[in-house]
């Protein structure tokens, strides 16, 4: 199977993933919460650092829980558009992360 080059919209929703997971880690190692997702401390990462932009949904699934995000609020984030402004209406991830 050929994998189709990433568009730049899906490599862009791949950084602000990895933004979003970075900054629910806080000041979690890494490996804890990879060990907790069951997921190999590369692949987060590689989707920390947006090198991975379009991971397994269960694999997001499994750190979001890790992380205590709401898929809602991680599917809202990475969506937003340019301005920053939530696409939905209510908090943004940030401001959910900052509370």
């Amino acid at each position: 199977m050929v994998r189709l080059p990433l568009t730049p919209a899906e490599v862009e929703r791949g950084q602000r993933l990895g933004a979003l997971l970075r900054l629910a880690r806080g000041e979690r190692s890494m490996l804890e919460v990879a060990l907790d997702a069951r997921v190999s401390p590369e692949t987060l990462r590689k989707i920390e650092s947006g090198r991975v932009a379009t991971p397994a949904f269960p694999t997001i699934a499994a750190i979001a829980d890790v992380l205590g995000l709401s898929l809602d609020v991680v599917w809202a984030e990475i969506n937003q558009p340019e301005s920053g402004e939530p696409v939905s209406p209510g908090r943004n991830a940030r401001e959910w992360l900052a509370s």
